[in-house]
């Protein structure tokens, strides 16, 4: 059962962990502590997490990217953004052992609404690891990998996708289409993932296994998505590339995950 990232009871194992972190981005993770607490020391922030291959200790020097959730006791303002972007752009600029830093923020009402339990909730509760203030995970129910977690999580591919095919459109630069193929090629593998996620029954964020269940579900799209594998691995500026993930891939994926799992339910406007 561990080796599906599920707890002995069943529920979706907490992915990360501090002292999962490799010495070579110790100093990073410090820095971030610093940053979060010189930017927002005037009682704003509620708590601080990291995310993503650095806390699941695969992060790969000058490669992997630093990510932040900001969990802020009021909803986040202009204000915050400022200073968030100005912690990132310090941090990237700070060590070459990241390749960028990224900076989310919430409002701690948010993080706990009912609508956002399966989606922001289990983002905190599971794959977000603790790095300062009061652990949000402790207010949040335990998860499984359910239909309805597979809903939530990713049932709304059919709002997101005309904005990529139009971001296609507008890129000018290989710069704009590294980005954007970056940006879906994530987002379709773990879609992917997440499609057949219930009758796998567990979790995982390895964008390379994920593929390769979707594929053993699906071996009719299995290539495509292991091209898409390799893209939010390696993303490229190719045209083509970008188009069979938001023309081809990225259409079947969303058909066929409203027909299994629905669509994510509305949120309830700003």
């Amino acid at each position: 059962m561990e080796s599906k990232g599920l707890n002995p009871d069943g529920t979706i194992a907490r992915e990360g962990a501090l002292d999962r972190v490799t010495p070579a981005f110790a100093p990073v993770v410090a820095a971030a502590r610093r940053e979060i607490a010189g930017r927002f020391s005037d009682g704003r922030l509620h708590s601080a997490y990291l995310y993503g291959s650095i806390p699941r200790g695969t992060a790969v020097p000058g490669v992997s990217d630093l990510d932040l959730l900001l969990v802020l006791h009021a909803e986040p303002t202009a204000r915050d953004r400022t200073d968030a972007d100005a912690a990132e752009a310090a941090l990237d600029g700070e060590s070459a052992a990241i390749d960028g830093a990224g900076i989310l923020l919430d409002g701690a009402g948010t993080a706990l609404a009912e609508a956002e339990r399966y989606d922001l909730g289990f983002f905190i509760s599971c794959l977000c690891t603790p790095l300062t203030g009061e652990d949000l995970a402790a207010r949040l129910p335990a998860q499984y990998p359910t239909s309805l977690l597979a809903r939530e999580t990713n049932g709304d591919l059919a709002l997101v996708l005309p904005r990529w095919q139009a971001r296609l459109r507008a890129a000018v630069t290989d710069t704009d289409r590294r980005t954007l193929c970056r940006t879906a090629a994530r987002r379709l593998v773990r879609s992917g993932f997440t499609l057949v996620m219930p009758p796998w029954g567990g979790w995982t964020s390895d964008l390379e296994a994920s593929a390769e269940l979707f594929a053993g579900h699906y071996p009719q799209r299995a290539a495509q998505m292991r091209a898409a594998a390799a893209a939010a691995r390696s993303p490229t500026p190719d045209e083509a590339v970008i188009r069979t993930l938001v023309e081809e891939l990225g259409p079947w994926l969303t058909a066929e995950y409203t027909a299994v799992h629905g669509t994510k339910a509305a949120r309830p406007a700003p």
